[in-house]
C-alpha cells in the first residue's frame, strides 16, 4: 500500500490543479469572471472510456492526464516516476502507473494516476482480490465498479473520505490517489 500525506499546501495545490483541469475556457470576447465557488461533492460518475483512436499510441504519464495538469506539476518542479500497473499482486500488461511528486525532497506527498487494459473476465477476479484484502467495493449507477482502500488505512483522503481508488470498466481499470482524482485519468483518447 502506498503511504502518503498531504500538507495543507499540498491539498491547496491539488485543489488548484483539479480546478485548472476541470474548468471550461471562456469565449475570447467574454469578460473574465470570478471563479465559481467550490463545494465538496461526490465525484461525477465516470463514463465508460471510448475506443482509442488509431493514433492513440501507448499510454504515458503525460497523456493519461490532461496536459495542463502535467504542465502544472512540472511548473511546481515535480517529476514523475513510472511503474507497472498493478491490481493487488497482479501486474496488468499494457498499463501504466504514474507517481508525480517533488523528487528533490524526501516526502511521501505524491499524486498518483494510472490506467490499464484488463480482460472483461478478469475484472471480477481483480475486484474480489482487493475486497478480500480489506478494500471497499461500491457499484456506480452506470455499471462501473469503484474499489477504494479501507478508510481506516487511508492517509490522504479526498473531501468525501476516499483514499486510493480503482475504477473498473468492462475492459479497462483506472487508479488515482483519491476517488475524486479519477476524473483526471482520461485514457484512452476518444476515437474521432
Amino acid at each position: 500500500m502506498i503511504r502518503r500525506s498531504l500538507s495543507a499546501a499540498g491539498t491547496a495545490m491539488l485543489a488548484v490543479v483539479l480546478l485548472t483541469a476541470c474548468t471550461t475556457p471562456t469565449a475570447p470576447d467574454a469578460a473574465p469572471s470570478a471563479p465559481p465557488a467550490v463545494t465538496p461533492t461526490a465525484p461525477p460518475e465516470a463514463t465508460p472510456t471510448e475506443t482509442p483512436g488509431a493514433d492513440a499510441g501507448e499510454p504515458t504519464c503525460e497523456t493519461i492526464i490532461p496536459s495542463t495538469t502535467a504542465a502544472d506539476f512540472r511548473s511546481l518542479g515535480w517529476t514523475v516516476q513510472t511503474e507497472a500497473f498493478r491490481v493487488g499482486a497482479t501486474e496488468l500488461s499494457g498499463g501504466i502507473q504514474c507517481k508525480w511528486g517533488d523528487s528533490s525532497v524526501t516526502s511521501d506527498r505524491i499524486q498518483m494516476f494510472g490506467w490499464a487494459p484488463i480482460e472483461a473476465d478478469a475484472v471480477q477476479d481483480a475486484v474480489d482480490e482487493l475486497v478480500a484484502s480489506g478494500w471497499k467495493r461500491e457499484d456506480g449507477s452506470d455499471g462501473l465498479i469503484y474499489v477504494t482502500e479501507n478508510p481506516d488505512w487511508a492517509i490522504g483522503k479526498d473531501a468525501d473520505g476516499y483514499g486510493i481508488t480503482y475504477l473498473f470498466g468492462d475492459d479497462w481499470v483506472k487508479i488515482a490517489d483519491t476517488k475524486q482524482s479519477l476524473v483526471l485519468v482520461e485514457w484512452p483518447p476518444a476515437q474521432r
